[in-house]
């Protein structure tokens, strides 16, 4: 059959996909996923179950990410004879496969303690057990065979061998994933599948804008990966990534195409533009479905950004009053105002508006505003610390300025959390001092931090249950 290849832009919304043929298969046909797994292709009946358990034990070695024996292979091997007894080779290779995709050595990443440890005792992980660690972390996903032939004969255990390996894994297209999961945990970006913005409020907001949004936060996320940028630039930036669609919406001219493009921004635009604070993605997760969230911007920064998340808010909060008593329309600073005015709401509230209302003339989808109901919008504030600022371009100079080691210390946590799979507890505080300290000669750069994190001891090192 002849296949015609094209290309969907990324901002398309496609509704309806039809395909014909291929007609008249004469066999199963040969793809590449199918030529991975038949390594080899029996042309008699006695060379099917050594080519089958060949082919097994290969799977095998790189889906439970060690070496295998017969005690591995033996129990996927009657699975391939029972799936041969009904169907020919190629459906007992699909019964074993069946079965080795729910074993609990796939689906587990299963770290294995001493024989005869006492509880509590540190012990450091052999080499297959850091080589998961590491792909996981880095790919999602299992380790290549170059890692898994380099763990098989304990040379992970080589610094110079472990850099170049994190360095090759990093360069790697798969490290896409890192930026993906990891960015979606850390920026809520996952949350964007689920915003709806009311279509009467914000009439301008698609599907497409929604895909671009994503789109630009992660290709600026990977760029601070993939060309060795200090985290702080993820604060503020000379650049974005833009096409047309999403140009528009921020008022940026010259951008043409659904194409997304790195666009370099003068002085102004990096005001409003430069860094995470003023991306579509993160100030339409933090809005709600008609109108913005002062707290919610507020709550962002200081849980994401700085590591200081308020406290849960109280039961029965009163609803915001949109109107006063006059029937008067009131602008969000004039609704939280009412608000603070309840002694329970103010305490929490004190340290979360401060740092929303300067996101304030962003509207509900990132678009610039200069009023609200009618009225020019104050975004001014001051921080619990007696800081004052006016506005987001202020406030990220501030963030950078005087509360720099509480953002990569915040980043570093992130990215120890997301790489362990855990929560962090008070015994890890001295080690993300001690990753703060061994990059901050590199500026913090992006990947010294997540080298750091992975040469640290919670990384390498595991404890025995304690009873």
């Amino acid at each position: 059959a002849r296949i015609k290849r094209f290309e969907i832009p990324e901002t398309t919304s496609l509704e309806v996909l039809i395909i014909n043929g291929p007609f008249n298969v004469t066999g199963r046909g040969q793809t590449e996923s199918r030529a991975k797994i038949f390594t080899c292709q029996p042309k008699t009946a006695g060379e099917e179950t050594p080519c089958a358990k060949k082919i097994l034990a290969q799977l095998a070695r790189r889906a439970f990410r060690r070496p295998v024996t017969d005690a591995d292979v033996n129990p996927l091997l009657a699975f391939y004879e029972r799936g041969r007894r009904t169907g020919d080779f190629d459906d007992g290779i699909q019964r074993a496969l069946e079965a080795m995709l729910v074993a609990p050595d796939f689906l587990l990443r299963v770290e294995t303690d001493p024989p005869r440890a006492a509880a509590g005792t540190v012990y450091r992980l052999n080499d297959l057990e850091l080589a998961s660690r590491l792909s996981f972390f880095l790919w999602s996903s299992l380790p290549d065979d170059e890692l898994l032939t380099l763990a098989e004969r304990g040379r992970l255990t080589s610094p110079t061998v472990l850099q170049q390996q994190i360095r090759r894994l990093l360069d790697d297209p798969r490290a896409q994933a890192f930026v993906s999961n990891f960015g979606g945990q850390w920026l809520h970006l996952r949350n964007l599948d689920t915003i709806t913005p009311d279509p009467e409020v914000f009439p301008g907001f698609d599907e497409s804008l929604r895909l671009a949004f994503r789109r630009e936060t992660e290709l600026f996320f990977e760029s601070i990966l993939r060309e060795n940028r200090s985290v702080l630039e993820l604060l503020d930036a000379d650049y974005t990534y833009l096409n047309q669609r999403l140009a528009e919406h921020y008022g940026v001219r010259g951008v043409y195409g659904p194409q997304f493009r790195r666009v370099n921004l003068d002085e102004k635009q990096r005001a409003l533009r430069g860094g995470l604070l003023g991306q579509g993605s993160i100030l339409t997760v933090t809005s709600y479905p008609n109108r913005t969230s002062v707290v919610q911007r507020g709550k962002w920064i200081l849980e994401n950004l700085l590591g200081a998340p308020p406290p849960p808010p109280p039961p029965d909060v009163p609803d915001l009053k949109p109107k006063g008593q006059d029937g008067r329309l009131l602008s969000m600073r004039e609704q939280l105002d009412l608000h603070r005015a309840n002694a329970i709401c103010a305490s929490c509230h004190a340290r979360m508006d401060p740092i929303g209302f300067a996101l304030e003339n962003y509207d509900g989808i990132g678009k610039w505003r200069n009023k609200d109901a009618g009225l020019p919008i104050d975004a001014s504030g001051k921080l619990p610390d007696g800081t004052s600022f006016n506005g987001a371009a202020e406030l990220k100079q501030i963030l950078l300025q005087k509360h720099r080691d509480e953002f990569v210390a915040t980043v570093t946590e992130k990215l120890l959390t997301y790489a362990l799979g855990r929560g962090l507890e008070a015994y890890d505080a001295p080690v993300i001092r001690a990753i703060m300290r061994d990059t901050a000669k590199e500026n913090y750069r992006l990947p010294a931090l997540i080298s750091a994190v992975i040469t640290s001891k919670p990384f390498q090192m595991r404890r025995t249950p304690t009873l």
